[in-house]
């Protein structure tokens, strides 16, 4: 059998280990030929392939990023996409598509499914809101590199008595915020689900200060928005693609802090950073499990689904399953962000 695959939205750590495992598991277990797509659905609807042997993904398993390229380009929403993926894939005689990607690419891979094709999905991304998996590919890189961070600020923090907001991703879910939060010692984070009131904010700060510290960390989401009512106005900013102009709401932050305490306060926007470098051995192992999860999945003859982490088990999801939902932190884990304050 002929596979596609390709990788889709942003890059994560962790994307090669699953390529490596669709490719190894694929050849050397089931005899399939893999054929790779550069730059996600772009590359599908351009006819831009490589074939995928044993000897290109030797040595990658460590390697950020993925080889196959990516990019943010869904077929649906353009003209003529879904046409040209199915006149692709005639052409390449690929008989069942693997797509591993985030929301965008993830509902790209339904509507193609609903067009004819095989599809099973894998899902990826360092927000981890993927609705139907515990984690997704990048999620425990993303926080071990944000946690890091904050741990590196708490020392410039205490030595020079500032409060020191470090902006991580996190559009419409907080995962990143909340756990590396907790995980850094964090005095406040704040994250998409729940809209923070900076009066409070304002108050806790200037006890904290005066009671018994002279530094403090908040962690903020890229999402996180003000509560309607509360004294601060604030819209969020978006760029051309949709995305959330890093640092907007961290500098903002800044401001209302250092007008209403007085406290001497740096933003930290860690980005991009949180994307690149060397996958842990978690994202590592979960990446080559759904990998291997996928392309079994694939010659078991299924389609229209997703590759999913629930508990300690590897399962497949229907993708009709995930359309539209967000994996949202749950109350209890942005409450023990809360109490540790």
């Amino acid at each position: 059998m002929r596979v596609g695959l390709l990788t889709g939205g942003g890059d994560v750590p962790g994307l090669n280990a699953a390529i490596r495992a669709v490719v190894k598991h694929g050849e050397g277990q089931h005899g399939h030929s893999i054929i790779g797509f550069r730059n996600g659905w772009k590359g599908v609807v351009d006819g831009y392939s490589v074939p995928l042997t044993r000897q290109l993904i030797r040595n990658v398993l460590p390697v950020g990023g993925t080889l196959l390229g990516t990019a943010r380009f869904h077929p649906h929403a353009d003209d003529g996409g879904i046409d040209a993926v199915l006149a692709t894939l005639e052409a390449e005689r690929i008989e069942a598509l693997i797509c591993i990607g985030g929301d965008g690419t993830l509902h790209a891979a339904s509507k193609v499914a609903e067009a004819g094709v095989r599809i099973v999905a894998i899902p990826k991304t360092i927000d981890n809101d993927v609705w139907g998996t515990d984690q997704s590919i990048g999620f425990d890189t993303a926080v071990s590199i944000a946690t890091e961070a904050i741990d590196r600020i708490h020392t410039t923090a205490e030595s020079h008595n500032r409060v020191m907001i470090v902006e991580v991703m996190g559009r419409h879910a907080g995962w990143i915020a909340a756990t590396s939060g907790i995980a850094g010692g964090a005095e406040i984070v704040l994250a998409p689900e729940q809209p923070f009131d900076i009066d409070k904010i304002e108050r806790f700060l200037k006890h904290r200060h005066r009671a018994h510290a002279s530094f403090s960390i908040v962690v903020v989401a890229e999402g996180a928005v003000p509560a309607e009512g509360t004294s601060m106005h604030y819209e969020t900013q978006m760029g051309k693609f949709g995305e959330i102009v890093a640092g907007a709401i961290g500098e903002r932050l800044k401001v209302e802090i250092e007008k209403r305490t007085g406290f001497d306060t740096r933003v930290t926007v860690l980005g991009h950073i949180q994307r690149g470098g060397t996958p842990t051995p978690t994202d590592r192992i979960l990446g080559s499990r759904f990998g291997v999860a996928a392309i079994d999945a694939i010659t078991r003859g299924e389609s229209g689904v997703m590759t999913a982490l629930r508990g300690e088990t590897v399962e497949m999801v229907p993708l009709s399953e995930i359309a539209g939902k967000v994996k949202y932190v749950p109350d209890e884990l942005l409450g023990v962000a809360r109490a540790l304050a």
